[in-house]
């Protein structure tokens, strides 16, 4: 499942759909969240402003998730990335699997949160004190 949205979300709830969506199939799940920082590369951000192309961000976040699948028994995947104006500590990306052995968990979601970081279309501006940068893209 693939969500991009300018809604924050509830990882809790979300982790507990997917739980219900595998109950008695999954003997693990994973979740990673990432949350906005107040503190980039020595300076204060005080807002952050995530922009993307509507339709090649969900195909591109559709394509992790499937090679991810792809490549680990999985029971159930999501990935949700907020968009928009974020200020620190507001979510903005949450990814979950579900599998049946936890080893196979712990790789897909790191599979797909690095592969999202590199990879995913979205473009991030931070705003600071005085200024505002937009940020370079993880090359790793």
């Amino acid at each position: 499942m693939i969500r991009v949205q300018t809604e924050d979300f509830d990882p809790g709830a979300e982790i507990e759909q997917l739980r219900h969506r595998n109950k008695g199939q999954a003997g693990a799940v994973v979740s990673f969240i990432g949350l906005v920082r107040d503190l980039n590369a020595g300076d204060t951000v005080t807002q952050m402003t995530l922009e993307h192309y509507p339709g090649m961000t969900e195909k591109a976040l559709s394509g992790i998730e499937l090679e991810a699948n792809d490549r680990w028994e999985l029971t159930a995947s999501i990935i949700i990335h907020r968009v928009g104006p974020l200020v620190p500590d507001d979510n903005i990306v949450f990814v979950a699997v579900a599998s049946q052995h936890r080893q196979q968990a712990f790789r897909a979601c790191e599979f797909m949160i690095d592969t999202l970081k590199t990879n995913a279309p979205f473009w991030k501006q931070e705003t600071l004190p005085d200024s505002t940068r937009w940020v370079e893209p993880a090359e790793t």
